[in-house]
């Protein structure tokens, strides 16, 4: 493993967890109604933790690549970025702008960006294209839970 593209990597996501620290749910979310089967909230940190080492050794993998791939290994990466991108845009909008539905278009695009990521870096390695599976399910998950609890709080 190449530990300087892995710290690299979970660079970028340590960054998006910490839009978590600066827009925390808080009494807003606390106050809406929510599906049945919305997860306890110290679930989210325990996944989140898990989910971003995997993503960031996925994502090395792909990156030690580089020198013999060329532009797959690119344009693996380049997806990878923009789902990261879109990964730390999420928080602050839902929850320090309070935008349920446009937290929902970002977290579509964000599944989007997932899936194309896994995809390619299935193609490319298939443990770093496995180690993407869970993030997809999540996203699916997140997603399906922005999607309710914009539907149960439309007033």
């Amino acid at each position: 493993m190449d530990v300087v593209l892995f710290l690299a990597f979970l660079a970028a996501c340590v960054a998006a967890a910490s839009t978590g620290a600066l827009f925390a749910p808080g009494a807003w979310y606390d106050g809406l109604t929510k599906p049945w089967w919305t997860p306890p909230p110290l679930v989210f940190p325990i996944v989140w933790t898990v989910l971003y080492l995997a993503m960031s050794y996925a994502a090395s993998r792909i990156g030690a690549q580089a020198a013999t791939a060329g532009a797959p290994v690119a344009l693996a990466l380049a997806l990878w970025a923009v789902q990261i991108a879109l990964n730390t845009l999420w928080t602050p909008v839902f929850f320090g702008l309070h935008r349920m539905r446009a937290g929902l278009v970002i977290i579509v695009l964000l599944w989007l960006a997932v899936a194309a990521t896994t995809v390619q870096f299935l193609r490319l390695d298939l443990v770093a294209g496995l180690l993407m599976l869970p993030y997809l399910l999540w996203v699916t998950i997140a997603a399906a839970l922005n999607a309710s609890v914009l539907r149960l709080n439309r007033a």
